[in-house]
């Protein structure tokens, strides 16, 4: 049979059930998934005085080819850009300025030195994000910044964030699409501390003066991001999830959630509902814990789809903003962006294909066992046929011939950087 074929055959096995996978797949043309740019360099950006990577994040692996300048990074998101359905958004960090061999502080970064990000994204259809970067710096080695008992670190990392805030609307302004600015600290200690409140207090501070300074909400969306624990701040956190919750829904920003910032047992699908309830949008890092804040390339597991039945099922494709955030230098760079993000996709097309509403009436008589024998049988039903044809719809490789796509790339590119 051909793609077609199966895809038709598919098609009606949905329709019973009363699931239009022709308005499905139109859904999902428009749905974006911001790319993160770090997978390419292993988080290195292109600072003149660059910095050992810090702040409890780590990259493991050496696998050839990394991206060392900022064409070739570009290039690499083209490749892999190329390999993915539909219309995305590429996240960058302050590190990645462009500043011609001049040593800018962050504290003074201007729009200018992403002017060739912004017509690279412009050429190519795409939207941009943006994050101050709070790590690898000297101003951060000792693992606090905005929290910091010293008033002159302090105001640097606010004046670095009040930079940033402005070169994200700079980007929704001249793309035509806001930018996502997401505020994420490394601050806090390894083991226990005698005062929790005072660098909390320290942090709200930092955070109403950086929020203080005017920018176009039109263009630019404020985010902040939480996290439970990290490597050199194991006990004790400053910017913890509750700490953000609160701030954001007092201060009307956006409180990013990180699949891999929470204890082992906790599940950011589970915290989305909730959520919703009280906020207007939410944003998401996607990436996957092994153990620990590891950032492997999501696959498609059980809790990557569960994130895509909360988004579909509670009609809030247009409230979540759905971020990327993985590194792995042990495998081919350009494949883990192909990889994770296509799992992405796949999940929230396999979610749009879930019967929800007529599980929700089952939840809502009792009816658990229908509830549970459907949820079930769902996970088998031809959901690869249609995600083929959508690939071949949006004319990109089907299943995995993309590989042949990188190895290729490989071959006549990465292995002569």
């Amino acid at each position: 049979m051909t793609i077609k074929e199966q895809y038709e055959a598919a098609k009606q096995a949905y329709a019973n059930w009363g699931i239009d996978v022709d308005a499905a797949l139109e859904t999902l043309k428009h749905v974006p998934i911001s790319i993160h740019c770090w997978q390419g360099d292993d988080i290195g950006g292109f600072e003149v005085n660059k910095s050992e990577l810090s702040g409890g994040i780590d990259v493991t692996g050496n696998y050839p080819g990394k991206a060392t300048t900022p064409e070739e990074l570009r290039m690499d998101l083209e490749k892999a850009l190329s390999l993915i359905p539909g219309k995305h958004r590429v996240n960058l960090h302050a590190i990645y300025a462009e500043t011609n061999g001049e040593v800018v502080e962050r504290d003074q970064l201007e729009p200018k030195y992403f002017v060739n990000w912004l017509n690279w994204a412009k050429e190519n259809g795409l939207g941009l994000d943006f994050n101050p970067t709070l790590f690898s710096h000297e101003k951060a080695a000792d693992g606090l910044t905005l929290s910091h008992p010293d008033e002159e670190i302090r105001k640097f990392w606010i004046d670095h964030c009040i930079a940033s805030r402005k070169i994200g609307e700079y980007f929704g302004r001249e793309l035509g699409t806001p930018c996502l600015t997401n505020l994420w600290i490394p601050d806090g200690y390894k083991d226990i501390p005698s005062d929790r409140l005072t660098p909390r207090k320290r942090l709200k501070e930092s955070l109403d003066r950086i929020f203080a300074a005017e920018v176009d909400e039109t263009f630019n969306l404020d985010a902040v991001e939480s996290k439970v624990f990290g490597i050199g701040s194991e006990s004790y956190v400053v910017g913890s999830h509750e700490f953000y919750l609160g701030y954001a829904l007092k201060n009307n920003k956006l409180c990013l959630v990180d699949t891999g910032h929470y204890h082992p047992t906790e599940t950011v699908s589970n915290k989305i509902s909730s959520m919703l309830l009280y906020f207007d949008k939410l944003a998401l890092h996607v990436s996957r814990p092994v153990r620990w804040d590891s950032d492997h390339v999501i696959i498609l597991d059980d809790e990557l789809r569960e994130i895509a039945l909360e988004i579909v099922r509670n009609d809030a494709l247009n409230d979540v903003i759905i971020g990327l955030d993985f590194f792995d230098a042990s495998i081919n760079r350009v494949a883990a962006w192909t990889i994770g993000t296509r799992n992405m996709i796949k999940a929230l097309l396999y979610a749009l294909l879930v019967p929800n509403d007529h599980l929700k009436v089952l939840q809502e008589k009792g009816d658990f066992t229908d509830r549970l024998a459907l949820m079930e049988e769902f996970k088998t039903y031809p959901f690869g046929a249609i995600w083929d044809y959508y690939c071949e719809q949006m004319n990109v490789p089907v299943k995995e011939s993309w590989l042949k796509n990188v190895k290729e790339y490989e071959r006549d590119v990465l292995a002569k950087r």
